[in-house]
């Protein structure tokens, strides 16, 4: 029974990250476990309901806990970790392979990549990609055959986004960017807007994944520092799909010998 791991990883240590898990028991992709941070989901398996109210605290990535929780939920290994953070053999000090590669790709579609440093994320990427490698996930760079198990794998959600929804533009779903996406509506207004993009993206994911309990909440009872926990939860979902697609042959690498994106196949 195959399952991936998807985790959007925050890039400092204080910020939460979302995390979902998926497998396939009978043929059919199923939602296993939900969270919108590391220890949510560790309490999750432990038989704790997720509370969405409470607001979710950061915490380092304890990868050994966190594939214990995962088989729990699963009740079976975990064969691709795909994670929303920049990833690399080698110590990260600046703009990759990967980043150039996937910016010129979809620039047209506003989908270029952010700029990693040594500080953001660095050493919580460094650390990450060398506890998942003796746990037993390698991370799958550009000279990886897509199908390759176990495996740990870095996702960017905006392109694949565009195979998911078939679109040909990056689409307005984060929290942060309300003001910009709509700077002439009120906040009411731009959270309305918002779950509008995410109710479209958690269709598309429920098409292709079973399960999925996410109650998006009310634009008009939320207040905007609230929403981040809930677009976390979709970001680990997207990474979980982009597994699947890897998982079945239809994601290609961008970058090099030393990290790659992979997007799903358009």
């Amino acid at each position: 029974m195959p399952a991936i791991l998807g985790i959007d990883t925050a890039w400092t240590r204080h910020e939460p990250s979302g995390v979902a898990l998926v497998s396939d028991a009978s043929g059919a992709w199923e939602c296993a476990g939900l969270a919108p941070s590391y220890g949510a989901f560790i309490d999750l398996a432990g038989g704790l309901p997720v509370d969405w109210v409470k607001a979710p605290t950061g915490a380092s990535v304890d990868v050994i806990r966190l594939l214990d929780a995962s088989r729990r939920l699963c009740g079976g290994r975990v064969d691709v970790i795909a994670v929303d953070m920049p990833l690399s053999t080698t110590p990260i000090v600046g703009r990759r392979a990967a980043d150039n590669q996937v910016s010129k790709e979809f620039w047209k579609q506003h989908c270029g990549t952010h700029s990693p440093n040594a500080e953001r994320p660095g050493p919580i990427a460094d650390q990450l990609r060398a506890d998942f490698d003796a746990a037993g996930f390698p991370l799958a760079t550009s000279t990886v055959v897509s199908k390759r198990a176990p495996a740990l794998i870095e996702v960017y959600p905006h392109p694949a986004l565009l195979t998911l929804l078939k679109v040909d533009d990056r689409l307005p779903y984060k929290a942060a960017r309300l003001r910009r996406y709509w700077p002439k509506l009120s906040p009411v207004e731009r959270r309305a807007n918002l779950l509008v993009q995410w109710r479209d993206i958690l269709t598309a994911l429920r098409g292709q994944i079973g399960g999925i309990h996410l109650d998006l909440p009310d634009p008009e009872l939320t207040r905007a520092g609230e929403l981040k926990r809930y677009e976390d939860a979709l970001d680990a979902l997207i990474c979980c799909w982009v597994g699947v697609e890897y998982l079945l042959g239809r994601a290609n690498p961008f970058g090099d010998a030393n990290g790659a994106i992979w997007i799903p196949q358009s």
